[in-house]
């Protein structure tokens, strides 16, 4: 990770990838802490991390990369918020993409693959037993991107990544049940099938369970937290008979 306030040129936009700022804004983005919409002033993130301006729009344009932040002339940048057309469009795309990824990855999985997404949905387990929410939908994002890392195809890897990254912002906005983080039984089950080398059975399950997150959005606005940036990206509670 950068500890400096310089960015990289040897390596560009990888290395503002690894910097603290970066990190700390995506993980806040797709973990639902930062609501989308929210303006992210360059001189509060300066302060926040102790970084100039350069630093602080090298980050927010990797991120606009990212499609997680959206930049606005003479306005600043704003966390990304998807319409709810581009939500419908965003699970369209995975529903024809996400299918032929998951036949590809049961057709080639090694023992060790299906090891490393058991492993993953135990995580996924504790995050949500644990009520922690924003965590289990970045874990969930990151088993659909696992699947495709199994498949081999680095095309089909970055479309998935992309996808779910999306996603994670979509169903910020728009989910209006719990399960919609991802049920534990659609991810066990397509992991059974990868388990299996079925590959028919793998597309369907996706199929299936795409379109079981979908109708779990209600497409309507959800409240915003009202928690300050700087306390989200610290990681500190609002102090007692403040606002939040």
């Amino acid at each position: 990770m950068l500890e400096s306030d310089e960015i990289d040129e040897s390596e560009g936009r990888p290395a503002v990838r690894r910097s603290a700022l970066y990190i700390g804004l995506r993980n806040g983005i797709l973990g639902h802490g930062i609501d989308p919409g929210t303006k992210l002033p360059e001189d509060e993130l300066g302060a926040i991390y102790s970084v100039s301006r350069t630093v602080v729009r090298a980050a927010l344009q990797a991120l606009a990369h990212d499609r997680l932040v959206r930049l606005e002339p003479n306005r600043g940048a704003f966390v990304a918020k998807p319409t709810r057309t581009e939500a419908r469009e965003v699970f369209e795309a995975r529903a024809l993409v996400e299918p032929k990824v998951a036949a590809l990855a049961a057709g080639i999985a090694t023992h060790a693959d299906v090891e490393r997404l058991h492993r993953h949905l135990e995580e996924e387990h504790k995050a949500v037993r644990a009520g922690k929410d924003g965590e289990a939908v970045m874990l969930s994002a990151q088993f659909h991107v696992a699947i495709a890392e199994i498949a081999g195809q680095s095309i089909f890897t970055e479309m998935v990544r992309d996808l779910c990254s999306r996603s994670s912002l979509i169903i910020s906005l728009y989910w209006r049940r719990r399960d919609t983080i991802c049920e534990s039984h659609a991810h066990h089950a397509l992991v059974d099938a990868i388990a299996k080398r079925s590959a028919l059975d793998a597309s369907e399950l996706m199929t299936s369970h795409l379109v079981d997150l979908l109708s779990g959005l209600d497409l309507s606005e959800r409240q915003s937290s009202g928690k300050k940036l700087a306390d989200i990206l610290m990681g500190r509670s609002p102090a007692r008979g403040s606002e939040p």
